[in-house]
């Protein structure tokens, strides 16, 4: 396969302080593509996860997503493309408790200036293919660990996103549910043709990707992309 990258990161580094994070790491994502980067605690992997979505500016390096280099664009226009281009999975689902499920998932449809019908319609429907439907009207506080991860997978996808970050999705579930959600995750990506980044030091859910890349000490090994 020779597509060229729609995201793509050289040189990458970053430091908190006098600890290194990220020592010149590289990578590359393909449109449509399934990533798990995986490595041991402390190895960088999610901050290369927060550098790659622009949440987090690296210290040098070049990163350029659909040609346009990320770290020249203002906090705004990156806040910007955060809500249109990019979706979100976190380990704790990150859902804000006042808010319903239903609203949870609109909420960046809102956030887009889309009139609350459509967006609760859009969001409704994506309810439903995460299996999750019947959790519409609840608050995150009633609903399980393992439905709050589709509904977190649901408000993800909800806005078409071209990039999905998940970052250790299923590390506060159980395997069952892990695999669950893994598979919803991914079948949807897939359908939908978005691009997901997976952080994970789980095997069984790297399984799910196309490739996979190793985080050791702030540096990537990417053997497909080092030429």
């Amino acid at each position: 396969m020779t597509t060229a990258p729609l995201l793509r990161a050289t040189g990458l580094t970053k430091a908190y302080g006098a600890t290194p994070a990220l020592c010149g790491a590289d990578f590359a994502l393909r449109a449509g593509e399934v990533v798990a980067v995986m490595g041991p605690s402390g190895s960088g992997k999610s901050t290369l996860l927060h550098c790659l979505a622009g949440i987090v500016r690296p210290d040098a390096g070049t990163l350029t997503y659909d040609g346009r280099e990320l770290t020249a664009l203002s906090d705004a226009h990156r806040s910007a493309l955060r809500r249109t281009d990019f979706g979100f999975v976190f380990q704790f689902g990150q859902l804000v408790p006042e808010l319903t499920c239903l609203e949870n998932v609109a909420l960046p449809l809102r956030l887009g200036g889309e009139r609350r019908k459509a967006a609760e319609a859009r969001a409704t429907e994506w309810l439903a293919r995460l299996e999750v439907d019947d959790t519409a009207g609840k608050r995150p506080g009633e609903i399980s660990g393992g439905q709050g991860q589709r509904v977190a997978v649901a408000r993800a996808l909800v806005t078409a996103p071209r990039v999905i970050f998940a970052d250790e999705p299923t590390g506060a579930l159980d395997s069952l549910n892990g695999e669950r959600v893994m598979q919803l995750l991914t079948d949807a990506s897939r359908d939908t043709g978005a691009a997901v980044v997976l952080v994970t030091h789980e095997a069984r859910v790297a399984a799910y990707s196309d490739r996979e890349i190793v985080v050791r000490d702030g540096s990537v090994r990417d053997a497909e992309w080092a030429a």
